[in-house]
């Protein structure tokens, strides 16, 4: 793809990466290297009387051959794009479409108040024309806590955003402002701060008490009584600024009707009633969706997404703009490999090139008629006042308005309608977001990756090993779901996509299958070595190079993906280390807990991934690049712990016996040592440590 001219007109440009030929020469290669693996595991397994190993390693190397294809499918045409927003500037303001952004929270000790106010005020703040933006924060939680804290952020807002833009700040999130501002403040900055403080402390004491004063807000916390709870409580639409009375943005605080009856949907259902809810009171054509952690960090970012999103070439086809997600306070070499470049960097310029990157669940920019339907057919919904083209030119805090925004936001609203399954977010997956992105493809939109030089989200990352498993097991059973879905990416993907973006989509919900040869060579060539027998090729074999060839080269390449994308090698070696955990871990009891919800004989709960950084302890560790394994006994680590041992063990058998006879298993011992070098933070945390984070005993010898 050659790259768009420069000219004032042109708002983007697309080019080709370079190391593109490359890439597929060595893809042919790689694959006549498979072929031949999989002719000498056939050959084997007919002629020699292994038949359990040999079956074993052939089901291991056909799901990691099909992983790499996936992964070879989004190298074929990587792309990098630019945006020329200081262009879109130089328009008028009446052409700038209106914005609504949809902020979801759910619970106000996991994801603190102060954290949702900083997130909506960092977006309430952008370069962007004031009455055109309206912020929807969608609390699942129904919490009075946090409707209490964007009141105050509401009158905060009045103060902070014309400072901003008047100083041309940055960092429009107050906490990072404040927190970074150097001691030489100017009056107003000192000013500000000191509101700032004041707030946060008003919030995080109401907070501390569980409960607003509902003698000084009775009439807006008067439904706050003992039959409210967070499972069963009405529909609340409150509007904490409104433009028609002054130059500031929208401000709506909603939280949808639950009933212990009625399917809650978790995410997409809370994304779905913002939709409703935005489409009576402003309808606005862009729609961008963060998480409550994922403050704003460049101020022009909306202008970013409209230099694809006014483009009148593809607007017709363009459904979604997506962000890279990042992570703020990830330390020096990232040891839980939580900045997941390889999904928000190195696969999305893969996907970009194709029919562009999936959705991530937050930093998304949406062409709102994206979720009516496919873009040659508007599947019109039960009402006109949710037609994604009607123009609305009521008021905000008219009467019948906000009577049909509660109606909207009712729990048996989407009862028997084509939501959730034709229109808007997409039921029927944990990974609710992935799912969405992936039916709006198959629909026929596109999508595009845009990575602005200055960062345009940044979020918050689970500095605690147990909720970074926890949460990648959650993410593994949505994707299981997907795979044995009506609309499997395995079967309806290839169908709807073609081959390479149906391959592509395949990389990330056949991850659980994973657990299956990391287990196998975790474990069998380990024990076969102890027991003094070989399972693969030895090195007077010519097969041997084979396996020399296939490790050495998909490795290398993923280091030279790594690199080129931003990475450094000590980072790549935590993420791969940390894929090993993983797989081990929660993609092995993803499929152990989707097989038992499949057979009704369990039930998954969604919990919220804590966002609470409150532990300085933890915090000490994480800085210091310490594993910390959480104080809870969790069997999740035991299969980890188990191939840890066993590799050890393998370990010291082999060199023994290199020492004592002068041969030995070569490929079975440098197996062992790879993975041994992977597991010493596990053999510290089992052997070393005396912390309260380490691993618990009963771990260690379950």
């Amino acid at each position: 793809m050659e790259p768009q001219k420069s000219h004032s007109t042109t708002l983007h440009a697309c080019q080709t990466c370079r190391r593109t030929v490359l890439y597929r020469c060595y893809a042919l290669i790689h694959t006549c290297g498979i072929m031949a693996l999989m002719y000498h595991h056939v050959h084997t397994l007919l002629t020699e009387n292994t038949a359990l190993v040999t079956s074993l390693l052939l089901l291991s190397d056909v799901i990691q051959a099909f992983m790499w294809a996936t992964t070879t499918s989004l190298r074929f045409n990587p792309v990098h794009r630019t945006e020329y927003p200081e262009r879109y500037v130089a328009k008028p303001e009446e052409e700038f479409p209106k914005l609504d952004v949809f902020i979801c929270t759910a619970d106000p000790y996991k994801e603190p108040p102060m954290m949702v106010v900083n997130t909506a005020l960092s977006v309430m703040a952008y370069d962007y024309p004031s009455d055109k933006i309206s912020v929807y924060v969608s609390d699942d939680g129904g919490s009075s806590l946090t409707l209490f804290a964007l009141m105050e952020a509401a009158k905060f807002s009045e103060h902070w955003l014309p400072f901003c833009k008047k100083n041309n700040v940055q960092d429009r999130s107050p906490e990072v402002y404040f927190s970074l501002l150097s001691r030489s403040w100017t009056e107003e900055a000192e000013n500000l701060k000191t509101m700032y403080e004041d707030l946060k402390k008003r919030v995080e004491y109401v907070v501390s008490v569980g409960q607003v004063d509902n003698d000084q807000f009775h009439e807006v916390f008067g439904l706050w009584d003992h039959n409210f709870t967070r499972t069963d409580h009405p529909s609340i639409v409150k509007v904490l600024l409104n433009h028609e009375t002054e130059a500031m943005p929208n401000l709506i605080y909603v939280s949808r009707e639950k009933s212990k009856v009625s399917p809650h949907h978790f995410k997409a259902g809370a994304l779905n009633t913002l939709l409703r809810v935005s489409s009576v009171m402003t309808n606005a054509p862009i729609i961008l969706t963060l998480d409550c952690d994922m403050y704003s960090n460049n101020p022009t970012a909306p202008l970013h997404a409209l230099c694809y999103l006014s483009d009148p070439k593809i607007i017709s086809s363009l459904g979604f703009v997506q962000f890279p997600q990042r992570f703020q306070g990830i330390n020096r070499n990232d040891i839980y490999a939580s900045e997941l470049r390889r999904s928000f960097d190195i696969n999305m310029v893969g996907y970009d090139g194709l029919m562009g990157p999936s959705y991530v669940g937050t930093g998304c920019f949406f062409n709102r008629r994206a979720f009516y339907g496919p873009p040659a057919k508007l599947i019109k919904p039960e009402l006109d006042e949710l037609n994604p083209n009607r123009i609305v030119d009521t008021s905000l805090k008219a009467q019948d308005v906000l009577a049909l925004a509660h109606d909207v936001a009712g729990c048996n609203y989407e009862r028997n309608t084509n939501w959730g399954s034709k229109i808007g977010f997409r039921y029927g997956s944990l990974v609710e977001d992935y799912y969405t992105g992936f039916m709006l493809h198959c629909e026929g939109w596109r999508s595009a990756f845009c990575r602005p030089q200055r960062v345009a989200f940044y979020g918050e990352s689970p500095k605690c090993l147990a909720d970074v498993m926890g949460q990648q097991m959650r993410w593994s059973i949505g994707l299981l779901e997907m795979v044995f879905s009506r609309y499997s990416t395995f079967t309806y993907g290839f169908k709807s996509l073609g081959m390479l973006m149906g391959l592509g989509y395949n990389y990330f919900t056949f991850w659980p299958f994973c657990s299956i040869p990391l287990t196998v060579y975790g474990i069998l060539p380990q024990l076969a070595i102890i027991c003094g027998v070989s399972v693969f090729p030895k090195s007077s074999d010519p097969w041997f190079w084979l396996y020399i060839f296939l490790f050495l080269g998909a490795h290398v390449q993923d280091l030279s993906d790594f690199l080129l994308e931003g990475g450094t090698y000590r980072k790549w070696w935590n993420d791969q280390r940390m894929w090993m955990i993983r797989g081990l871990s929660s993609f092995f009891f993803g499929i152990i807990e989707f097989t038992l919800k499949t057979l009704n004989l369990s039930t998954f709960h969604f919990n919220v991934t804590s966002k609470a950084n409150d532990d300085n302890e933890q915090k000490n560790r994480y800085e210091q690049e310490i594993f910390d394994f959480g104080p809870s006994s969790s069997m999740l680590f035991l299969p980890v712990t188990t191939v840890a041992i066993v590799n050890l063990l393998a370990f010291v058998c082999g060199v023994y016996g290199l020492i004592a006879s002068g041969e030995g298993l070569v490929l079975e011992l440098m197996l062992a040592s790879f993975a041994v070098m992977n597991c010493v933070p596990i053999y510290e945390a089992m052997m070393l440590r005396k912390d309260e984070a380490r691993l618990p005993k009963r771990v260690n010898f379950g």
